[in-house]
């Protein structure tokens, strides 16, 4: 467990906020252009889709944000 503070968490936040706006800009930009014309129940079937796609690297994010590493640590038993 950390007992200090480190300067991942500041800068991932940051860095998960820029992301999410730049993410959503673009999607803002360009979705519209691309499926417009799609029929309105396929439109939000998409919509969807692109406003849950961006959490599939958030765990590994989150985990650097706490450890430093990409990677989850190893699992550990609590034996006595």
């Amino acid at each position: 467990m950390r007992e200090t503070p480190t300067w991942r968490i500041p800068v991932g936040i940051l860095g998960l906020f820029a992301a999410l706006i730049v993410y959503g800009v673009v999607i803002a930009r360009y979705a519209p252009d691309i499926i417009g014309d799609w029929p309105t129940l396929v439109q939000t079937i998409v919509y969807l889709v692109l406003g849950v796609i961006w959490l599939l690297p958030l765990r590994r994010f989150l985990i650097w944000m706490e450890t430093g590493s990409w990677s989850p640590p190893p699992a550990t038993t609590d034996e006595d």
